[in-house]
């Protein structure tokens, strides 16, 4: 039978913040949907933010179950939550305006699945594991479809699979210059993989406090934010495309700040170490 080892006291309970997590993830992402309604896409950084609530409450599974001293499964987790979650994706994305919920719901079931094998079969024997991988799948899920959002401006397959490139001055469908097609899904993949993997390995240790670890996970979900507001210039207007970047910046830089005032507070001395001086030949 596994044993916890609670790496720090939570002040706010893992289902608080899965329930903040889900919610405010699937809005966000819905609101997306103005662009629809709008005939715009300046709605598009919405799905930016529901990738953030994602990944902070990714954050606090991956504690919660590495609580169970598989603190070297983090990246096995990550991986977990973003390969099931992207192929729950793909599978919502036929939904149409259902696709988040879509999304959740097969997330779960592969999560479900993942989790009573590796319980069951691999014998790990983790009373959290099973949930643990849904929640995961679910949060992969989101992840991967709110960046997809920001980046196109939309959640269905027709929206990520389309493409146009103009040759001599005619404009023909292409494949390849779509969001799947030209692999940005892969870039979004590995951006959430490790912003859901960093902030628990980051700030593990003896004076871990979960305030400083949310925030690091917010600090990481805006840090990819940024990275996805740049590729969405190629997919939507420049003034939703700088909208969505201008916002990503404002999240990563205060969320930043306030990470280093809560690793100030929490650490046993501050120094601020000057540049090495560089010796001439």
């Amino acid at each position: 039978m596994s044993v916890k080892i609670e790496a720090s006291h939570d002040g706010i309970p893992h289902n608080t913040i899965l329930g903040i997590g889900f919610v405010g993830s699937l809005v966000c992402i819905y609101l997306t949907y103005l662009n629809v309604i709008t005939g715009l896409d300046l709605f598009s950084f919405f799905g930016g933010l529901g990738a953030v609530f994602a990944l902070v409450w990714g954050t606090s599974t991956i504690k919660n179950l590495c609580s169970y001293g598989i603190g070297t499964g983090v990246p096995s987790a990550g991986m977990i939550a973003l390969g099931s979650g992207v192929i729950a994706m793909l599978l919502a994305t036929k939904f149409g305006m259902a696709t988040p919920i879509a999304a959740v719901i097969i997330g779960a079931i592969a999560g479900l699945v993942i989790g009573f094998l590796a319980n069951n079969v691999l014998n790990m024997n983790i009373p959290v594991m099973i949930q643990s991988l849904a929640e995961l799948a679910i949060i992969g899920a989101l992840i991967i479809l709110g960046f997809a959002t920001m980046t196109t401006g939309d959640f269905t397959l027709a929206s990520l699979s389309s493409g146009t490139v103009t040759i001599f001055g005619f404009v023909m469908d292409s494949y390849t210059t779509s969001y799947l097609g030209g692999g940005v899904i892969a870039v979004a993949f590995m951006l959430g993989a490790i912003a859901i993997q960093h902030p628990f390995n980051a700030a593990l240790g003896p004076s871990n406090t979960q305030d400083r670890t949310l925030m690091l996970a917010a600090e990481c979900g805006f840090l990819s934010m940024i990275i996805i507001a740049v590729i969405s210039f190629a997919f939507i207007s420049m003034g939703s495309a700088l909208l969505g970047l201008l916002i990503a910046l404002i999240g990563w830089i205060y969320t930043y700040a306030q990470f280093i005032e809560l690793s100030k507070r929490d650490a046993a001395g501050w120094l601020d170490a000057k540049m090495i001086v560089e010796s001439e030949a």
